[in-house]
């Protein structure tokens, strides 16, 4: 078995944003809406709605249909658009799902009946919702079993409807981690599959659709196929990043490495985009480098200077104080390496040779050494606190950009100089990598 591919993407830079800012949406939502509830049909189903309850109450699955109280299915992390399905399946093999799927496809064109399938729901605006459909609620899929081979090139089986989060605890217990995450862990396998899956590790090991051996697929009409590289692969490659028009992940390989045990979090300032991106860019292009590198936009206010560093020690050398609130745009260029205990001495020169190199603002360096678990699990820690303050539960309009690395300091001069303002909202995240990965 060969390394995973890297043939999605070519050979140059991009910086990749991912930006949530109500700004880009508020024209869009009335749009989106009336286009899902409002439409009209010019002619009614061949199959009524009780015909097509009638017709999968009479499947023989190892697990379930409901038909009511389905309004979890209606939601999502966008919290934008909720549309009721009209019945959620919950598969307990991948029998379950290919039965399902043959049954819809073979009804025909005339039901207009959709399938969706819902990992742990974090579409924003209603990809894995089906109006009038059915859900499938991959979370309860209990097939395949998660299997880890700690081989030569060590690998882990998984169902499609596994969270990452749970992957990175079985795994570690062989001493093992996935090379590319997302940077909240707490999504399914098959969700961020079927999109990318980026985070901070990309620039080095490329999204998570370019981590993967092997998939197992439902297909639209209701077959099971295995593919690869080698085997199927125009499936294969359809599927990954496929946003789901593909087939259904029931399974993935996805390739493992060694874990670390710690890691040193980094965070410095920058005031000019321009010294910030080539920065970026530079540690990107190097062989040696940090084992994480991403970034983020903030806007200069009371008090966010101390918000966005709480992770860190309280004693690092900078307040909130030494900058005016003024609504100043800054940016944030965050940084891990990975470390075993008795690396600290070496990883800490490492690390001081890097930073020699970078031109943030001097006084604005931050630093943290914290478990491995706990950096990869950092949103899910914010998370808990907004759950508390009731702010978690709100709509996410989001927009997630590929800009070239031609076009990116305009976009950043036009966009971060001339529309965001000081009482913009939400995470403006920016992802470097190489697109040879």
């Amino acid at each position: 078995m060969g390394s995973p591919s890297s043939s999605f993407l070519n050979h140059n830079k991009t910086l990749v944003l991912k930006i949530s800012m109500i700004l880009f949406f508020v024209s869009c939502v009335p749009y989106r809406t009336t286009q899902c509830l409002g439409k009209t049909r010019s002619h009614p189903p061949i199959h009524s709605t009780s015909n097509v309850l009638s017709s999968l109450e009479t499947l023989s699955l190892d697990g379930y249909f409901s038909f009511k109280n389905n309004q979890q299915a209606a939601k999502d992390f966008g919290n934008i658009y909720h549309m009721r399905p009209l019945a959620v399946l919950h598969p307990h093999s991948i029998g379950d799902i290919s039965i399902t799927v043959k049954h819809i496809f073979q009804m025909g064109s005339g039901t207009e009946l959709t399938v969706a399938a819902r990992g742990h729901g974090h579409s924003l605006q209603g990809q894995a919702q089906a109006f009038q459909g059915v859900v499938i609620n991959m979370e309860s899929l209990k097939e395949p079993a998660m299997q880890v081979h700690s081989g030569t090139l060590p690998w882990v089986d998984v169902s499609g409807g596994e969270l990452w989060i749970n992957i990175l605890h079985e795994t570690l217990k062989y001493g093992l981690a996935p090379k590319s995450w997302t940077d909240y862990l707490h999504l399914s396998v098959g969700g961020t599959l079927s999109n990318a899956g980026i985070s901070g590790q990309a620039f080095r090991h490329g999204p998570q659709i370019n981590n993967v051996y092997q998939l197992e697929v439902v297909t639209g009409k209701g077959e099971v196929v295995t593919c690869s590289e080698q085997h199927n692969a125009d499936l294969f490659y359809g599927v990954l990043g496929g946003l789901g028009q593909f087939g259904i992940i029931t399974r993935a390989r996805i390739s493992l490495e060694s874990a670390p045990k710690m890691v040193k979090w980094i965070r410095t300032l920058y005031s000019d985009f321009t010294i910030f991106s080539k920065d970026q860019e530079h540690l990107i292009s190097s062989k040696f480098s940090f084992d994480y590198i991403e970034g983020f936009v903030l806007i200069n206010r009371t008090g966010i200077l101390n918000n966005w560093r709480s992770s860190f020690d309280p004693k690092d050398p900078i307040k909130a104080s030494q900058f005016v609130a003024d609504g100043t745009t800054l940016y944030c260029l965050e940084l891990a390496m990975y470390f075993k205990s008795e690396e600290t001495e070496s990883m800490n020169k490492r690390v001081e040779k890097l930073l020699s190199q970078l031109s943030y603002i001097p006084s604005t360096l931050f630093l943290s050494e914290v478990p491995y678990v706990e950096f990869l699990d950092r949103v899910h820690i914010s998370e808990k606190k907004l759950r508390a303050k009731g702010l978690w539960e709100v709509p996410h309009p989001w927009l997630n950009l590929m800009i070239p690395r031609s076009n990116i300091n305009d976009f950043a001069t036009e966009v971060f100089g001339n529309i965001l303002s000081d009482s913009s909202n939400g995470p403006i995240l920016i992802y470097p990598f190489n697109k040879s990965k």
